[in-house]
């Protein structure tokens, strides 16, 4: 049977196209990756009435449904509306499913909420951001991570966000074991030492990693009760020129990160390609034709950095460009 297939309205309604003639994929968005289990029961019987018995778990902890014929599109998005108003995905049309698919699903580690390194809930960030930036078609891609470890991998992102602390320090619960010194210098980046058996902090080496807190025995180190944060800005996976994001702020607030990601779609409608496939560029090739301070006034725009923020003036990527030469020195 011939079908008559709006394949860009399909894509942008969250289903795949597949190399399958006639089939399809439900591509489910999990902002932070978390998914109640009654949500994730009404995967498995959409899987089985509609796909073929299978779920796909993707990268960016999503969830995708394959084997899905192409007809069965608006009955399958019947069965998601449950599973979007369980996630709280901003929906205009109840009816039609997801309405974009170019910003991707928000990725997060499980952050506080269950790692001991976590310095705050990286869910709930997500998920806000997710409220924030989505639906959109750009393609845009947000990571969070607990801390340094930086397990989410938000280096290959748009914008990795990485939980920090300002470690407190109380002398009188200190008693000059130095398991807080060891660990820095084992684990992170020897911003402590010991003097007259009490410990000193570099402030300016100390990345807020928090693994002094983890590592006191005494409680003497505790995390800030502020949330700071360090953001990567730029990263990418592709074809052309893969690289790694770069530090842009450190010790940044949760509401200036929010307005510069919103900020970054207008820098976007302004300045994308008008001939990019699918009207999907990433961000770092518009930052690198239009140039970084550009990117940062619209980023900024009615943003006010707190004053602990650390700012770089000027950021510089390592970057492969296959798209000029592809030889190996």
């Amino acid at each position: 049977m011939i079908q008559d297939i709006d394949v860009k309205a399909m894509k942008k309604n969250a289903f795949r196209v597949s190399k399958e003639r006639g089939m399809t994929a439900s591509r489910v968005r999990v902002p932070g990756g978390l998914v109640s289990a009654k949500s994730m029961a009404r995967i498995v019987e959409i899987a089985e009435e509609y796909g073929r018995g299978e779920i796909f778990l993707t990268n960016r902890q999503g969830v995708e449904i394959p084997g899905i014929h192409m007809e069965d599109m608006p009955k399958v998005n019947e069965k998601l509306q449950a599973i979007i108003e369980d996630t709280k995905i901003n929906q205009e049309d109840t009816s039609q499913g997801y309405l974009a698919s170019g910003t991707r699903n928000v990725v997060a580690c499980p952050g506080k909420r269950l790692c001991p390194f976590g310095c705050y809930d990286t869910t709930a960030f997500a998920q806000r951001m997710d409220h924030e930036i989505f639906p959109n078609n750009r393609h845009v891609k947000v990571a969070f991570t607990g801390c340094s470890n930086d397990c989410a991998h938000v280096a290959l992102n748009d914008f990795g966000i990485i939980g920090m602390t300002e470690p407190q320090y109380d002398p009188n619960r200190c008693i000059g074991c130095g398991q807080c010194v060891d660990w820095c210098q084992r684990r992170s980046v020897s911003a402590l030492r010991l003097e007259k058996g009490k410990v000193v902090r570099d402030e300016d080496r100390c990345i807020g990693c928090g693994v002094c807190v983890v590592y006191c025995p005494t409680r003497a180190w505790t995390r800030s009760p502020e949330h700071y944060f360090r953001v990567k800005i730029m990263g990418r996976t592709g074809k052309q020129n893969p690289r790694l994001a770069q530090d842009w702020l450190r010790w940044v607030d949760e509401d200036s990160i929010v307005k510069i990601v919103k900020n970054t779609y207008a820098f976007i409608e302004e300045y994308i390609d008008p001939n990019a496939p699918e009207g999907k560029e990433h961000i770092g090739y518009i930052v690198d034709r239009v140039g970084f301070d550009e990117f940062c006034e619209w980023a900024l725009k009615d943003v006010e950095l707190p004053e602990k923020c650390q700012r770089a003036t000027r950021v510089y990527w390592d970057t492969k460009r296959y798209d000029r030469d592809n030889n190996l020195r």
